[in-house]
Order: C-alpha cells, then structure tokens, then sequence
C-alpha cells in the first residue's frame, strides 16, 4: 500500500492490467530502433491502453504532397520498438467523416475508463472543413483502440480565439489532480479549453489562450503541436519550433501549476533538436508517454527523413516516427534527449 501511495504523490498512475515488461522495453530501446514505423509518418500520438495492455501510435499519413494525406492508420506493439500495422481507422473521403474532405493531420487520443467498468476511446484530429475552407478539430469514439471507430458528425473547434491561424495540433489531457478533460491545439498560437463531459465539445467559457511568450527559431519561439503532461505537482508543456520542414524544427518545453495556468519557458528550454553530424533532422511534434506503473518516460516524435533533406526533396513531408528515453532532473527539469539512430 505504501508504494501505491509513493506512486500516487508523484501523478504515476497504476495499471492493475498492465501486461507490459518494462525491463523488456528499456533492453529494446537501448537498441537500434529508429525509425520505428515503416514508411512516412509525422505527427505521432502515442498511447497505452489499459484495457489491452498494449502501446498504439496514431499519426499523420506522410508522404503525400502538399500534406495531402486523407487517412489515419494505427499501429499497436508490446514494447515500443516492434510495430504491427492494423490499418486504416478513420478516413477522411469516406462516408465514416461526413463533415471533412481530407488533410489528416495531427491526431490525440485518450482511454477513459467508464462508470460501469468499460472503455471508450476519443480520438481527436484535424481535418479540412470545406463549409469554412479552412482546418477545423473533429472527434471520433471507440470502444477498442483499433476501433472501429465513428465520427462525431461535425466538427468541434471551427474558430481560432485569437483571430488567426489554423485549428490543428490537437492533443487531450487527463488532469489526475481534478480528473477533469483538457484540449489544446493551434498553429501560431496555443489554445486550451476544458472539455465537457461527453468529450465530444469544450467548455467555451474556458478557452485560454496560452501562447509562451517571446523566444526566437534558436530557442523556444512557439509554432505548434502542443502537448501537456503532469508529473510530480507540476504541469509540463511541450512544443514545437520552427518549420516542420527546416533541419532546425525542434522541442521546447515550460512547465506551469495549473492545466490553464500560464506557462513558464524552462530555463534551458530546448529538448531535442536535430544532430546533423548523424544525418538526424528536424526533431519535433511529440508526444510523451509514461511507463505502466513507473517514474519512467519515452518521447515519440517524427524527424524527417535524412534522404530528404534538401528542399527540392519535399522535406517536410517526408517524415518518419521515432521513439527515445526522456528523462527528468533530481530538480524536476527535463534533460536534453538525444535523438538516436
């Protein structure tokens, strides 16, 4: 009981279901493992689902110019470094998403436990909303991880609250402190908003605009895909810099006491960026995920693909996703990963 305790202070969540060896993950990842999925991926979204004991990454499909890419296909594995494909799950120019006609970019999922013992799955995404000509943020529920999976109908982030840029980058948060839902998303700014309890709408008197402040393309200058976790007391914000297309696209980060609170930039704020001496470029738009049951993290992100590093090679949509150890200080700081082959 009093390790369960230990864990709990610290916002480590148990897994009575965890069917993982997180031994058997960290051997693998000491290991040549990158890139992890086959082909062009960008934008990945990891989760581990408690109903099945098992990891899934979600991304954007890439290699497609003009970012055209129209499905999202799900990957599952039991150690972070063996991928299955499981196909297509949402797609964009099918009947299953009546209000979006492609660019799939960008997806956050969560598993919520429910009241009477079962799981849903609210997979979140962007999508090109023709009756505004412009990126809007859908939803789709689930029952299994793999689906299948059914659109909401509409979408439910249509405006931007500061006025410009577009509604993409969404990502979900569950607050252990409150058990409340939290989205964010945007391009050129950062928004946040509570969720509703269907989890299928915001709560619009919350939208926040969260935006850090300042920086520059060397440092922590925000441009997108923004990512939110919580870790001993403190609120960690994760986001991207620069040009998804540019070597220098990278990871800054800020942390905050609250999920709406305003976010102070890290002293050293840069995280993972490219290592251009290993032919590694373009490091960025992560996600982070938590060992079953441990103090121990992984971040998931795309770099792009080092044959297509020049700009007549469409660099940035020629990406593909990775997976690396991310660790924190003793002072809770988050030391800088290294981007590994």
């Amino acid at each position: 009981m009093a390790a369960v305790t230990a864990l709990l202070a610290v916002g480590v969540p148990t897994y009575v279901n965890a069917a993982v060896s997180v031994s058997k993950i960290k051997k693998g990842l000491t290991k040549p493992h990158n890139p992890v999925l086959p082909g062009f991926h960008a934008d990945p979204e990891v989760m581990y689902s408690e109903k099945t004991g098992k990891f899934y990454i979600y991304s954007t499909t890439d290699g497609t110019p003009g970012w055209g890419g129209y499905y999202f296909t799900v990957f599952s594995s039991d150690n972070l470094k063996d991928w299955q494909d499981e196909g297509i799950m949402l797609d964009l120019k099918s009947e299953q998403v009546p209000w979006a006609t492609g660019n799939a970019w960008a997806p956050a999922i969560i598993e919520r436990k429910m009241p009477d013992g079962s799981y849903k799955y609210f997979f979140y995404y962007s999508g090109h909303y023709p009756e505004q000509d412009r990126k809007a943020i859908g939803v789709a529920v689930a029952d299994n991880p793999m689906g299948p999976f059914v659109d909401f109908g509409k979408p439910i982030v249509t405006e931007s609250p500061t006025g410009r840029g577009q509604q993409i980058d969404v990502d979900v948060f569950r607050d252990p402190v409150s058990q409340k839902y939290y989205l964010y998303w945007g391009n050129g700014y950062m928004a946040g908003a509570e969720l509703n309890d269907d989890m299928t709408s915001v709560k619009k008197e919350t939208i926040t605009v969260m935006t850090p402040k300042g920086g520059t393309l060397e440092d922590y200058a925000y441009r997108e895909a923004p990512y939110v976790i919580y870790r001993d007391g403190t609120y960690y914000f994760f986001w991207s810099v620069d040009d998804t297309g540019s070597p220098n696209y990278h990871v800054a980060y800020g942390t905050s006491d609250s999920p709406l609170g305003k976010i102070k930039v890290a002293e050293k704020p840069v995280i993972l960026q490219q290592l251009p001496e290993e032919e590694i470029y373009g490091t960025a738009h992560n996600s982070v995920l938590q060992l079953p049951g441990k103090d121990e993290w992984v971040i998931v992100y795309h770099r792009i693909n080092k044959n297509h590093i020049e700009r007549d090679k469409d660099p940035g949509v020629h990406r593909e996703v990775c997976v690396d150890p991310l660790r924190f200080n003793p002072d809770g700081t988050i030391a800088p990963v290294r981007p590994t082959k």
